[in-house]
């Protein structure tokens, strides 16, 4: 069984929810999972294992730079709500398509995701609340935790006309730059490299840095689903509009992908209005018990709990950083 670990912040809710991503998404590309967060150290760190001899980490990451992108329509689909419309900046972001396929729907990753479609309750008639399937080499990710009807909390902190499928591409593949002047829509880009990398790119800039502290390696991003407290921002905090200014903050795109993929199956305690409580363990849990531990099921074993605010960005919430709770 191999084992590693990574540094991770425990007053950062999307390190949190993104640790329980790499938990969840090595369950699925290797199989025989456990982890735990030991925070016996001045830097805490989030240990996980699983079958076989590779890095989870380094699988887990590995696979989001190659994945494809798709869509999940429920059985019977009609669009009816807001299509992916929004402002130049968002336009320019669903631009970039998965660069190891011509775009169409006839590429195999998307052939191999519109056959794995099941039917779900939740998202029918608006485009921007559509799950998502990550794809490649015969397997996928879902990351569908807003829309599976179930009574769970949605927590969905973003808003908008903005699609899951839209602001995924942009953490993974990132932001193409815009052409010059004197070219085209169509024509060659210029030589700037895009205008907001992607885990793509960093996983090909600096592999290194994200396999020793991939939570710390932060970027410009045109948006988000909002998880990483780094990247958030209120008009009043900041002085003025980023989204206006079309100014990218810098933030996690390994942090906001996996904190997404870790809250398919689990939430955090939303117990108030935007008050979130989370925990994290201290002892070897398979995923069902850890997704049940960081709602906050006492399960006698060591535990430390964190509460945080969800703040107001316009039209979307924002996570901001946790203080741990005590108890009597």
């Amino acid at each position: 069984m191999a084992k590693a670990s990574i540094p991770v912040d425990l007053l950062n809710p999307g390190q949190i929810f993104a640790c329980m991503g790499f938990l969840e998404a090595a369950e699925v590309l290797l199989g025989g999972v456990k982890a735990h967060f030991d925070w016996s150290k001045a830097q805490a760190e989030f240990v996980l294992h699983a079958d076989g001899y590779k890095n989870p980490f380094k699988v887990v990451l590995e696979f989001l730079s190659q994945v494809e992108i798709s869509e999940l329509k429920p059985i019977g689909y009609v669009e009816g709500g807001a299509a992916d419309g929004g402002d130049d900046e968002e336009k320019d972001a669903t631009r970039s398509e998965p660069e190891d396929g011509d775009g169409s729907d006839d590429s195999p990753g998307k052939a191999q995701a519109r056959i794995a479609t099941p039917a779900f309750p939740a998202g029918e008639g608006d485009r921007n609340a559509l799950p998502i399937q990550l794809v490649h080499d015969g397997r996928c990710l879902t990351v569908s935790h807003w829309a599976d009807g179930s009574s769970r909390d949605a927590f969905k902190l973003y808003s908008g006309n903005r699609s899951a499928k839209r602001i995924a591409t942009q953490m993974l593949q990132g932001v193409p730059a815009k052409p010059t002047r004197n070219q085209s829509n169509d024509g060659p880009r210029n030589n700037d490299g895009p205008r907001n990398k992607g885990l793509r790119q960093l996983w090909e800039e600096q592999k290194e840095a994200l396999l020793k502290t991939p939570f710390d390696v932060v970027t410009p991003m045109g948006g988000s689903f909002n998880f990483d407290p780094r990247g958030a921002w209120t008009a009043i905090d900041a002085g003025y509009s980023p989204n206006t200014q079309k100014d990218g903050i810098a933030a996690s795109p390994v942090v906001e992908i996996l904190a997404a993929i870790g809250l398919e199956h689990t939430r955090p305690d939303q117990y108030e209005t935007r008050k979130v409580r989370y925990a994290v363990w201290g002892k070897a849990l398979p995923p069902m018990l850890a997704r049940a531990v960081l709602a906050g099921a006492d399960l006698k074993l060591p535990m430390r709990r964190f509460v945080f605010n969800l703040d107001l960005s316009g039209k979307n919430k924002v996570t901001t950083f946790a203080q741990e709770e005590t108890r009597l």
